[in-house]
């Protein structure tokens, strides 16, 4: 682990015609092996990060890039819907954008919850351009158990009071991505999404971390993208942790995570 903090920096990038994605990057003094590239979960955004793309800096001596979607955080509003593709839609069309900005031809990726389906995506397209892939809690599939949590937040999300907390990273689009999360994965056309077309061309190491108590998806889901994963996979099932086992449990993911990259450079 290096003693040096990691540099801070913001980004604007400019998308054709549907406005602009904010990024952070945090960059040891010691960057070297491919940076890490960070994917936020449905309600997700760089701020809701917190400590850890610094912690993961300084742990791997790697640059760390985190940014917020189209509609999340300080990135642009985004109109409309999601379709049913968009998991996909993020690694074919927002995604290469990010990397032309930053000047990024090899990368590993991290991914939390539907971050690390798109993580997965990501890395099939890129082949060796993804030197590694870990996921967080990713949903392999829509099982029962991710559309009763899911059901049980956007009940929640009814009060006010809750959606004023998320409005404190999101602002105005609060609403809409709460909306974008319950009303897309609780749909009939949604019903039968997964990330198995992607898995066979991934080409790079693979961790698949979850949480034993994961209200959102059963160890059916890290054990499906290891099992099926064209290069293999390993499983980290974290005891007691739910659906945010970085935070849960953030030493011990961490830990796990510096290890994994580590073995995969």
């Amino acid at each position: 682990m290096t003693d040096t903090a990691a540099i801070a920096q913001e980004h604007w990038i400019s998308l054709p015609q549907q406005g602009r994605l904010y990024a952070k990057t945090w960059t040891p003094s010691t960057a070297h092996q491919a940076p890490l590239v960070l994917m936020h979960d449905s309600l997700g955004s760089v701020a809701l990060w917190r400590d850890l793309p610094a912690q993961l800096a300084q742990a791997t001596g790697r640059q760390v890039i985190a940014y917020d979607r189209l509609g999340f955080g300080q990135s642009d509003a985004r109109s409309g819907t999601l379709s049913a593709q968009f998991v996909g839609e993020e690694a074919q069309l927002y995604f290469p954008v990010v990397c032309q900005h930053l000047g990024l031809d090899r990368f590993a990726l991290l991914g939390h919850s539907v971050g690390g389906g798109m993580g997965i995506a990501i890395a099939a397209g890129a082949g060796q351009d993804c030197t590694a892939l870990v996921t967080i809690a990713a949903q392999a599939f829509v099982e029962d158990r991710t559309r009763a949590g899911i059901a049980e937040a956007r009940a929640l999300f009814q009060d006010a009071a809750q959606l004023e907390r998320l409005a404190k990273y999101h602002g105005s689009k609060a609403r809409w991505v709460v909306d974008a999360w319950t009303e897309t994965w609780l749909s009939p056309a949604f019903s039968d999404w997964n990330v198995d077309a992607w898995l066979p061309g991934l080409q790079c190491p693979l961790l698949a971390i979850h949480g034993e108590l994961d209200e959102y998806g059963s160890t059916a889901h890290p054990e499906r993208i290891a099992r099926q994963a064209g290069a293999g996979g390993q499983t980290e099932i974290i005891a007691g942790a739910h659906h945010v086992p970085h935070r849960e449990m953030a030493e011990q993911v961490l830990g796990r995570v510096q290890t994994f990259l580590a073995q995969a450079d």
